[in-house]
């Protein structure tokens, strides 16, 4: 099987690819940026997965543009469902590449994350796949959490606090405001 796997950072696809390997089948890179805030956020997340992609041979298809603005106008004012809009995006693009370059299936490494909605993924990327004509493969990958922090760390690889949004950031960096006055 030929194998167009969404990753997210090169962190998290280390895993889902090592294992799909495993399994015998091809596998190729897509790394979608437009989600991910700030810009050099971006910049440290595709050079950390050049890298790591050039070490295992694994070729990647590198989204063009930085289209933050599209992204932001899907989920104003719909910040509850960002997550939802996120994926949606990520996995529609995903899906167009695979079914333009001929793969059988497309994947995402979000499913190697022990913080994403992996029903919520899975409904999503099989729905998105029935439209565009290419199936979604899914795969729990969370079982390789630990190898996947652990091998990494040991190749130094930039390891992102936040799953890349402006909203995520924000939850992560931003403490509430102190609520006590006077």
């Amino acid at each position: 099987m030929k194998l167009l796997l969404h990753a997210c950072c090169a962190p998290c696809a280390i895993y889902p690819i090592e294992t799909l390997r495993q399994d015998g089948v091809e596998v190729m890179g897509y790394f979608y940026r437009h989600n991910i805030h700030p810009y050099t956020e971006c910049l440290k997340r595709q050079q950390t997965l050049i890298a790591y992609a050039e070490s295992i041979d694994l070729k990647v298809i590198f989204q063009d543009g930085y289209d933050l603005e599209g992204f932001l106008q899907r989920a104003v004012f719909r910040e509850s469902s960002r997550c939802e809009i996120c994926y949606h995006d990520r996995l529609k693009a995903a899906a167009l590449v695979a079914r333009n370059g001929k793969f059988d299936a497309f994947s995402s490494s979000l499913l190697y994350s022990r913080f994403q909605n992996h029903e919520m993924i899975r409904v999503i990327g099989e729905s998105v796949g029935k439209a565009v004509g290419v199936s979604f493969y899914y795969r729990d990958f969370r079982i390789g959490w630990k190898y996947g922090i652990e091998t990494s760390k040991r190749l130094g690889m930039y390891r992102q606090p936040y799953c890349g949004c402006i909203y995520s950031e924000k939850e992560r960096y931003c403490s509430p405001p102190d609520r006590r006055k006077g």
